[in-house]
């Protein structure tokens, strides 16, 4: 009885804690603009995010044209790459500490880019974003998302 007991006590302990966690991740939103709060055009809003590991980010397209997709190469190692659809909703949990770099596909070039960085302090991919080629404009919002968040 005694055991059962023990048993018993220790799954409400490992189910508090797993809901606790659970409870503790957040939801965040960030818009597909034609054109932002600031007057610029092709934007994501906010642009620069930092998140939990953990938490969760809903990209949506609230003008038509936009999709939400990371960047290969400037997102943490290991990390599978993610890709939305069309005029449709991306729904992205950051289960991995490190930065990364969000696009809209057909709006790259001209600078719709947006930073989503995931866990506390600065991430161990942040020289590998510092340090890539893209075009002009996307490079200046990436630097000023960087900077934005005190990285």
């Amino acid at each position: 009885m005694k055991f059962t007991t023990m048993i018993a006590a220790g799954l409400m302990v490992a189910g508090t804690s797993l809901c606790s966690s659970l409870a503790s991740a957040a939801e965040f939103e960030v818009k597909m603009l034609n054109k932002g709060s600031d007057g610029e055009a092709m934007v994501f809003e906010p642009a620069a995010l930092r998140v939990a590991v953990g938490d969760t980010v809903h990209f949506v397209p609230v003008d038509k044209g936009h999709d939400a997709a990371a960047v290969k190469e400037l997102i943490p190692e290991g990390v599978e790459e993610f890709k939305g659809k069309m005029n449709q909703e991306l729904v992205v949990t950051f289960s991995k500490e490190g930065a990364y770099v969000i696009k809209c596909s057909p709006h790259w070039g001209m600078g719709m880019v947006a930073l989503v960085v995931a866990g506390e302090g600065a991430p161990a991919n942040l020289d590998g974003i510092k340090s890539a080629k893209m075009a002009k404009k996307t490079r200046e919002r990436l630097d000023k998302e960087i900077a934005a968040l005190g990285l």
